[in-house]
């Protein structure tokens, strides 16, 4: 059984991703509990408060994957699985991504951990590339900063595509997340090696 802050967070959540952060407040979160400001001031004082809350919720996820990389078997299968898994708890969150530069000016904690985060993605994301080269499946990068301009495109990706597909499509954000994760995916191809373009046919048979 959820316990009243549990109640909270979903409404917050909620009310975040259907209006957008910096248009719900605090009274408007009381009244879809049917509960009063002070009570839900008792448990969350502020919407700041409670933004922090979903934020280290969301973010928890991610950085485990980071931080657990080296320990993972990184073939292109997990990599396409974890790029689905990670677009579908976006979506759960969309509010962030959507209001992301406002939330970043707005509180200090959450800024600097996005930025230490960014770091340790791309660390990630180079370290997962560099596997793929020892292991034969990329080849060697034809110019210094080459792997780095991918890691940070693959990234920037990321972090951009649910505002991408809200311009420039009217379907659902949910029926987006196979075509938004072949193209994340696909940057990946031109960099193969035969042997690396055969296991990432495998995985994305339905592109060919």
């Amino acid at each position: 059984m959820r316990n009243t802050k549990e109640n909270i967070q979903d409404a917050a959540r909620l009310l975040f991703n259907q209006q957008g952060y910096f248009n719900v407040t605090v009274r408007m979160i009381a009244q879809e509990l049917n509960m009063s400001s002070g009570n839900l001031n008792y448990h969350y004082k502020t919407r700041k408060e409670l933004l922090k809350k979903l934020y280290f919720d969301m973010v928890k996820v991610f950085d485990k994957r980071v931080d657990n990389i080296h320990e993972q078997n990184l073939t292109l299968q997990f990599v396409s699985d974890s790029m689905y898994t990670s677009m579908k708890r976006m979506i759960a969150y969309k509010f962030f991504w959507a209001d992301l530069n406002g939330i970043l000016r707005e509180d200090e904690d959450i800024r600097i951990h996005f930025q230490k985060a960014y770091q340790r993605r791309l660390k990630g994301s180079m370290f997962l590339i560099q596997t793929l080269i020892d292991e034969k499946k990329m080849r060697l990068p034809l110019f210094e900063k080459e792997y780095d301009f991918l890691a940070k495109r693959m990234i920037n990706f990321s972090d951009a595509w649910l505002n991408t597909i809200a311009i420039y499509r009217k379907k659902k954000v949910i029926e987006n997340i196979s075509n938004q994760k072949d193209i994340l995916f696909g940057m990946l191809f031109p960099y193969l090696t035969k042997k690396g373009q055969g296991e990432f046919k495998k995985v994305a048979v339905h592109l060919f």
